[in-house]
């Protein structure tokens, strides 16, 4: 088992920046890949980035795309999205989640690990 906790999430004016950090506990995260998904009110959640196990290779939606960076620092079981250019788009609650493989890293079904989330909120 592994558990998430995410943190880093609050209120902030638009074209702020925001951390967000997702901490593990439980089976060796550095074997795990990562990813951050999304879910705003009324809507399906959705993928936002994803870092492979070492961290060498990173993937972003494209609604994120320069504006969101990932990345991770396994001595201290911990994945970090940074987060800046905000949108009141950008509203939703986030969720780190773990699975072994890289592999279809943008389908959330294939996560076999979940936080609990995180609220960001964008204030136009």
């Amino acid at each position: 088992q592994v558990q998430l906790i995410e943190s880093g999430g609050g209120l902030v004016q638009a074209g702020g920046s925001l951390r967000l950090s997702c901490a593990a506990s439980g089976r060796t995260f550095s074997n795990y890949a990562v990813g951050w998904f999304r879910q705003a009110p009324g809507k399906e959640r959705e993928f936002v980035a994803a870092i492979s196990w070492s961290g060498a290779n990173t993937y972003f939606a494209d609604s994120v795309k320069g504006r969101v960076t990932i990345s991770r620092d396994n001595a201290k079981d911990t994945v970090y999205l940074q987060m800046s250019s905000l949108k009141p788009d950008d509203t939703a609650v986030y969720y780190c989640a773990a699975k072994v493989s890289i592999v279809g890293y943008e389908d959330d079904y294939k996560y076999n690990y979940w936080g609990q989330g995180t609220q960001v909120t964008v204030s136009s």
